[in-house]
């Protein structure tokens, strides 16, 4: 086996997910001689100037990070290519060009989290639990002109608990994907990879379902839909961005962010989006074929709070109802 210290890695991703990769490229003593993040930008009231969590890690580890407004940019190419890195990681960033891509000798490779060829895109975990999925997982693959289809290095699976939210499943496959980076490191330095067509791999009877970046369209709820529907789709969205409808009395609408609820059977005979409540301890939303019970929500400008303490401060809730859709 080569001595990992000798291997060259470029290591390129933005998000909180990234940094269990690179971090464990790191530990296991791989040369992670650079960094590619994407630029600082300005967050909250005050615009303040705020690093992307890998740049973060980065720069307490002392490893040159590059910024480059454009991938195609002449001067960051030849950075790149000067670096002389033997491989390329690549999590959670934008597309690469292949002037990018077909730089270092061993090529570069992507972490997933999905068994691809299923959910290709910018929201994988999300898609998968709104779509009711019962596994998951990540996968690492080739890169190449498309996005998410190169050859298949390796794959792990994972199940999703019936209330499993999204940013459970996330951490759990960040943990996940951080060893398969490793692994898959290993392979390719060693001359051991097989790479798999993803056109070879099995989707059962199944569709293959995409996962596009979220809007605020996905997260709408429509009151019409059945209890899984829209229990998915709350659990599928929590904590980031969640899933919201209105709240409206004769003139009166207030948004409000559903973070979690649990979801009951039923024949109401009430109309959709009508509430049932105490007014002290649990708000139920009718829906088709049952109830919604909300346990965590957020009204438009308030803090996030459990059911109990919301219904504490708002006053004639019975009055109100939701927005079918």
């Amino acid at each position: 086996m080569k001595n990992q210290n000798d291997i060259r890695v470029v290591f390129m991703g933005t998000p909180e997910f990234a940094v269990a990769p690179l971090k464990a490229l790191f530990e296991k003593g791989y040369n992670v001689c650079a960094v590619v993040t994407a630029p600082d930008k300005p967050v909250g009231r005050g615009l303040k100037m705020s690093m992307s969590d890998v740049k973060e890690f980065a720069l307490a580890k002392g490893i040159e990070v590059f910024q480059p407004l454009s991938l195609k940019d002449e001067s960051f190419l030849d950075d790149l290519k000067a670096l002389n890195a033997h491989i390329f990681v690549v999590v959670a960033f934008r597309m690469l060009p292949k002037a990018v891509w077909s730089i270092p000798e061993f090529g570069t490779f992507n972490l997933h989290a999905s068994l691809l060829p299923q959910y290709r895109g910018a929201a994988p975990i999300n898609h998968a639990i709104i779509n009711g999925e019962k596994k998951s997982g990540v996968t690492t693959f080739l890169i190449d002109e498309k996005i998410d289809t190169g050859e298949v290095l390796l794959q792990r699976e994972c199940q999703i608990g019936e209330s499993e939210t999204a940013g459970e499943l996330h951490d759990k496959l960040m943990l996940m994907g951080a060893d398969l980076v490793c692994e898959t490191v290993d392979l390719i330095v060693n001359g051991q990879a097989n790479a798999i067509n993803q056109s070879t791999l099995e989707v059962g009877d199944n569709p293959l379902k995409e996962a596009p970046k979220l809007d605020k369209n996905t997260g709408k709820i429509d009151w019409n839909n059945d209890t899984f529907k829209i229990f998915n789709l709350i659990r599928g969205l929590s904590p980031y961005p969640a899933a919201h409808s209105v709240l409206i009395k004769d003139n009166t609408a207030i948004p409000v962010k559903i973070y979690s609820a649990t979801r009951e059977d039923g024949s109401p005979e009430l109309a959709v989006g009508k509430i049932l409540t105490d007014a002290k301890t649990y708000l139920k939303v009718i829906c088709d074929g049952g109830f919604i019970s909300i346990t965590s929500i957020q009204a438009a400008g308030k803090k996030r709070l459990n059911i109990k303490d919301f219904l504490a401060g708002f006053r004639d809730i019975s009055l109100y109802r939701f927005e079918e859709k």
